[in-house]
C-alpha cells in the first residue's frame, strides 16, 4: 500500500513538471519550427552571451555556460513555453560590480565568485518562490524602474565604451568610471585600431537594425570582426583578442569562495534577484498576453532561480529573461522550450568540437554588443511623458537615476527599491479624501471640490476615504475627517463615511477609529457607514470599534443612508429629483 500511494505521488510530481506537460501536449507540426527557431537563436545566444560575460569582468567562456545551463534547466522547470533564459545587459553592472573588486587575482577566482553570486541569487528566488512572494516584482514601480534602467545603460555605455578605445575602466559608480575615463582619454591611452573596430561594429549594428530585425545582427559583428582581425593582424596591433575557449563545458560542482567573501556577496545576490525576477516577470507576462496563457509569478520566481543555482554550479553567472532574444524566438516559429533545448545542444556542439572559433575575435567587438543593448535601455520618451503628464514621478525617476550614478548599481538598487515602496507609501499616507454633496441634475453624490454648486444635506457630513485604512494614514483619517467637522459651515449631528473603497482595517487604524469615534460621539455626533464590504464590517465589530451593530448604522448604498439619516432625524430636505 505505502510503495503504490508513494508510486502515485511520484506519478503526480513528474507530471505536474512543465516539460512532461509540453511534451504530453506536443504537436508534430511544431517539430520543424522548433529546431529551425533553435538554430537560429544559437547565432545571437553565443555572441551575447560572450559580450555580457566580458563586460562583466569574466572570461568570455562563462557567457557560454551561463547561456547553455539555464536554457535547459529552464526547458525542464519553466512555466513559460518559448521565454529564452540567458545573460542580460541589466544585470551586468550589478555582476560587475560584485566581482570585480573581490576577484583581483585571478579569471578563475573570478569565476567562482560569479558561480556563488548566481547561487545565492538563485536560493533567494527559489525560497521567494516557495514562500509564493511573486508579487514582489510590483515592488519597482514604472518611474524608478525607468530610472535605474537609464542609469544602468549609461554606466554600461561608460565602461564598455572605454573597450572600444583599447582601454577598461574600473570604479563603482558612473562617477569613477567617469573620471577614469576621462584621465585615460587625457594621457593617450587610445588604441586607433581598436577605436575604428569598435565603432565600425557599432554603426554596423544600428544600420542593419534599421533595416531589419531579422537580421542575426550579433552574429554578424563577431564574423565581421573576426575577418578584420585576421586580414589586418589586430592582435599584432595591441587590440585585445578573446582568444581560445576551454573545449566542452566544466563538470559540476560548488563555488570555493571563503566566508567572508560569501558575506560580501549576500547584498548583491538581492540585488541581482529582485532585477532578474523583475525582468523576468515583465517578459513572462508580455508572452503570456500575447500568447492568450496564463503564467504563475511564483513558478516563474521558482524556475528562475532553478535556472540561476544550476548556472552557478557550471561556473556560469546570474542570469534572467531577456527581453530581446526571447522575441527573436517568437518571431522565429518557436512554439515550446524545445527551441531552448535546440540552441543549447548547438552552442554544446561548438564548445567540444570548435573551441578555436573565436581566438580571432576583438573584444571591441564584444563591447560593441553591449554598448548597443545599452543604448536600448534608455527610454526617452517614457521620462518625456512622466515629464508631461506626472512631475513628481518624473523627480522620483531622476532620483533613482541619479543613485545609480552616484552610489553604483548594487546600491542603486536597493536606493530604487526603496523610492518604490516610499512612494507607495507617500500615496497611501496621505490618499485623496472627499465631502460629497448633492448637485441638481446629477445622478448620485459628488466631489465639493469638482462640484462647489453642489448642496449639502444639513447636519450631514459626507465623507469619502479613496484607500485602505492601516498604521500609516490612521491619524491622516482623524485629522482629515475632524478637520472637515470643524470646518463645516452647520453644525453637524452625522457623519456618514461612503466606505467602498475601504477593503481593509488593521489593528493600530482600529485604535485611532475608536478614539475618533469616542470624541464625535461626546460631541452628540453620529458615525454611519455606506457601502461598507462585509469583510470590513466584522473586522470593525472584532476590533470594538463598533459596540452599536445595528442596520441603522449600515446602508449598502450612499443614496440609502441619506434618506434613513433624512428620516431618522426628522431633517426637512427637499432633493431635485422629488420635483
Amino acid at each position: 500500500m505505502v510503495t503504490a500511494v508513494g508510486a502515485q505521488r511520484i506519478g503526480r510530481l513528474v507530471r505536474s513538471v512543465p516539460a512532461v506537460r509540453q511534451l504530453k501536449s506536443y504537436q508534430r507540426a511544431w517539430l520543424g519550427k522548433d529546431i529551425s527557431a533553435g538554430i537560429v537563436l544559437t547565432g545571437l545566444l553565443a555572441p551575447v552571451g560572450m559580450a555580457y560575460a566580458t563586460a562583466s569582468g569574466l572570461p568570455a567562456v562563462t557567457g557560454l555556460y551561463a547561456t547553455i545551463i539555464p536554457l535547459l534547466a529552464y526547458a525542464v522547470v519553466g512555466p513559460s513555453r518559448i521565454m529564452v533564459l540567458g545573460p542580460d545587459s541589466s544585470l551586468t553592472p550589478l555582476i560587475a560590480a560584485a566581482v570585480v573588486p573581490l576577484a583581483a587575482r585571478s579569471p578563475n577566482e573570478a569565476m567562482a565568485i560569479a558561480g556563488a553570486l548566481s547561487m545565492a541569487a538563485g536560493v533567494i528566488c527559489i525560497v521567494a518562490g516557495l514562500a509564493r512572494f511573486g508579487f514582489i516584482s510590483e515592488l519597482l514601480s514604472a518611474p524608478v524602474r525607468y530610472g535605474y534602467l537609464n542609469g544602468i545603460a549609461v554606466t554600461i555605455i561608460v565602461s564598455q565604451g572605454a573597450k572600444l578605445f583599447g582601454f577598461s575602466v574600473g570604479g563603482d559608480s558612473l562617477v569613477d568610471q567617469s573620471r577614469q575615463f576621462a584621465t585615460a582619454l587625457g594621457d593617450g591611452q587610445v588604441n586607433t585600431w581598436a577605436v575604428g573596430v569598435g565603432l565600425a561594429s557599432v554603426v554596423g549594428i544600428v544600420v542593419l537594425r534599421s533595416w531589419s530585425a531579422r537580421i542575426p545582427v550579433a552574429l554578424a559583428v563577431v564574423l565581421s570582426g573576426i575577418a578584420v582581425a585576421l586580414v589586418f593582424d589586430l592582435g599584432r596591433r595591441g587590440v585585445p583578442l578573446v582568444g581560445d575557449l576551454p573545449q566542452g563545458i566544466p563538470s559540476p560542482s560548488l563555488p570555493q569562495i571563503d566566508w567572508e567573501t560569501a558575506r560580501a556577496l549576500f547584498g548583491a545576490a538581492l540585488g541581482v534577484a529582485f532585477v532578474s525576477f523583475a525582468d523576468t516577470s515583465v517578459v513572462s507576462r508580455t508572452m503570456a498576453l500575447r500568447r492568450h496563457e496564463r503564467v504563475d509569478a511564483n513558478h516563474e520566481l521558482l524556475a528562475l532561480g532553478i535556472a540561476n543555482v544550476a548556472s552557478g554550479f557550471f561556473r556560469g553567472f546570474p542570469i534572467s529573461a531577456s527581453s530581446s532574444r526571447t522575441p527573436v524566438a517568437e518571431a522565429a516559429g518557436s512554439r515550446t522550450q524545445l527551441t531552448g533545448v535546440t540552441a543549447a545542444a548547438v552552442l554544446l556542439v561548438i564548445s567540444y568540437s570548435a573551441p578555436s572559433a573565436f581566438r580571432h575575435l576583438p573584444a571591441t567587438s564584444l563591447a560593441a554588443i553591449v554598448v548597443a543593448a545599452a543604448f536600448t535601455l534608455i527610454d526617452l520618451p517614457a521620462l518625456v511623458r512622466l515629464l508631461r503628464v506626472r512631475r513628481s514621478e518624473f523627480f522620483l525617476s531622476l532620483a533613482a537615476f541619479v543613485a545609480v550614478a552616484l552610489l553604483g548599481p548594487v546600491s542603486g538598487v536597493v536606493v530604487a527599491i526603496t523610492l518604490s515602496v516610499l512612494d507607495f507609501l507617500r500615496r497611501s499616507w496621505m490618499p485623496h479624501t472627499a465631502e460629497l454633496v448633492r448637485v441638481d441634475g446629477l445622478k448620485g453624490y459628488h466631489e465639493l471640490e469638482r462640484h462647489p454648486e453642489g448642496r449639502r444635506v444639513p447636519g450631514l457630513l459626507l465623507y469619502r476615504f479613496d484607500a485602505p485604512m492601516y498604521f500609516a494614514n490612521a491619524h491622516y483619517f482623524a485629522d482629515d475627517l475632524g478637520r472637515r467637522v470643524g470646518e463645516s459651515p452647520t453644525p453637524v449631528t452625522c457623519v456618514i463615511i461612503t466606505a467602498e473603497p475601504m477593503t481593509d482595517i488593521d489593528t493600530t487604524a482600529a485604535d485611532v477609529l475608536r478614539e475618533l469615534f469616542d470624541d464625535l460621539g461626546e460631541r452628540g455626533i453620529e458615525v454611519r457607514f455606506a457601502e461598507l464590504k462585509g469583510h470590513v464590517r466584522d473586522q470593525l465589530l472584532t476590533y470594538d470599534v463598533l459596540t452599536d451593530s445595528s442596520p441603522s448604522r449600515f446602508a449598502r448604498t450612499t443614496g440609502e443612508a441619506v434618506k434613513r439619516y433624512i428620516a431618522d432625524y426628522g431633517v426637512s430636505w427637499t432633493d431635485w429629483e422629488d420635483h
